[in-house]
């Protein structure tokens, strides 16, 4: 009898702005749990959403790599070339002896961009295959806590600013890796915006516990 008013905290879920507590509910295809103070989507349930999550994401990590394997921008002034990459610049601020800048950085435009994609796919493997319960779960409570590091987008708009104030100055050449490191950053956003977390919470309840 002591146990009669418990509640499983898995059956419940927070609305991101308004706070308010909801008891979750088992959705029909495409449907959506939307919380009834301020009308935000709390999670959707759409089969097709991983197969196309998974695309997304394995697309994600070979732009990645291409950005990172040649010269973002190659840049001539009077004859004297020279070329701007991730990785370059990463090497400026060790070899000037901004250490601690240098490492914030990686992290920031390649460490946790690499990680935010690389999870994600991981993720969506194992809810595939319906293996890795307990890491799909430590997965979805990782990924929301870095995905706010991810600051790739901000590297990319810098990189805009001072090749606009360089323009008329030098001749500009935008390298593969430019055009790779922008479709990225669309791509990265767009997961950001439209997946929501929820979504692979509800898929991950049905996977692992639809049958018991």
């Amino acid at each position: 009898m002591k146990d009669k008013g418990r509640v499983n905290l898995s059956e419940l879920i927070l609305c991101p702005h308004c706070n308010r507590l909801h008891r979750r509910i088992t959705l029909h295809e495409n449907g959506r749990a939307i919380c009834r103070d301020c009308g935000t989507v709390l999670y959707r349930y759409n089969k097709k959403v991983l197969e196309r999550s998974l695309a997304l994401s394995i697309t994600g990590i070979i732009l990645f790599i291409v950005s990172n394997l040649y010269p973002l921008v190659n840049i001539d002034m009077l004859g004297i070339e020279g070329h701007v990459s991730i990785i370059s610049m990463l090497e400026s601020l060790m070899d000037d002896g901004f250490y601690i800048v240098g490492i914030v950085v990686s992290f920031l435009v390649l460490i946790f961009p690499f990680m935010t994609i690389t999870i994600f796919m991981i993720l969506i493997l194992l809810l595939i295959f319906g293996i890795g319960e307990d890491i799909s779960r430590d997965l979805l409570v990782l990924l929301p806590k870095i995905m706010p590091w991810s600051m790739l987008e901000i590297y990319l708009v810098s990189i805009l600013v001072a090749l606009v104030k360089l323009m008329g100055l030098v001749e500009i050449h935008f390298g593969l890796s430019f055009w790779a490191l922008m479709l990225f950053v669309i791509l990265d956003t767009y997961l950001n915006k439209s997946i929501h977390m929820g979504e692979f919470w509800e898929l991950r309840e049905r996977v692992f516990h639809e049958d018991r």
